[in-house]
């Protein structure tokens, strides 16, 4: 029985993604029918191909374009924003983290990459429920549960780095609200978990790994794995508890 629930259970999220992903197909195969094969009709045959493969490619971003507004209006119809919960994964609360994971990994997985950093990926973060502020940059698609996601103005997210509101804890799913302050950066690669906090000004480098439930006071700086709190000269040279190193 376990290995049956195992295999029928994805399959309604399976269906959403299917869904999400048709319904901007559509739109795109719209597009291509009305406005590029009439064109493409009267060209000549030397010119048809390459100019089939320029309309397919516009066709894919039109669908793109269409997928960043589809997805936040089936979450938003779906009950897919999220609020915090601690509990069993495997339950009607927990269900709507499930399809706002499922209509949030589709646009990620098939489109974000070439509208990062740019303001149809915030225009998209905004819809899922992000509370983004001004002269924010996010140059990375890996951030989950938008919903939880409060950014400060003047953040910087920086390429590869990932922002989730959630984590597993003692055979539970714990879904926290996580809060970047005005004018804090997040290195390369770094990773911010469920629950934590980065004050104003803070900065966490590059590849550090920042636990659930932090928080990081204004202006600090944060490093390693998992991070905590480093002092950095002019020299190169830094300090972590206390302790030097180059």
């Amino acid at each position: 029985m376990q290995r049956f629930l195992a295999f029928v259970g994805p399959l309604p999220f399976i269906a959403l993604a299917i869904a999400a992903a048709g319904l901007s197909l559509g739109a795109a195969v719209l597009v291509h029918e009305q406005l590029f094969l009439p064109v493409l009709s009267g060209v000549s045959s030397s010119w048809r191909y390459p100019l089939a493969g320029v309309a397919l490619a516009a066709s894919y971003f039109v669908y793109g374009l269409a997928l960043l507004c589809v997805a936040p209006a089936l979450n938003g119809l779906l009950g897919g924003r999220l609020r915090p919960y601690r509990g069993s994964a495997v339950s009607l609360t927990a269900l709507r983290w499930y399809v706002h994971c499922t209509l949030t990994l589709v646009v990620r997985y098939s489109f974000l990459e070439f509208v990062t950093p740019s303001p149809f990926a915030q225009m998209y973060y905004r819809l899922m429920g992000m509370k983004i502020g001004r002269n924010v940059t996010i140059n990375s698609t890996a951030i989950a549960d938008p919903s939880l996601i409060e950014i400060a103005d003047g953040v910087t997210i920086g390429g590869s780095a990932s922002v989730m509101a959630h984590y597993a804890q003692g055979g539970y799913l714990v879904i926290a609200p996580v809060r970047l302050g005005v004018g804090a950066t997040i290195g390369l690669r770094a990773i911010i978990m469920g629950g934590a906090e980065v004050g104003d000004g803070a900065k966490v480098l590059a590849g550090s790994f920042v636990l659930p439930g932090t928080r990081i006071p204004a202006g600090e700086t944060w490093a390693g794995i998992p991070a905590c709190r480093v002092n950095l000269d002019r020299g190169g040279a830094s300090s972590v508890d206390g302790q030097e190193s180059t």
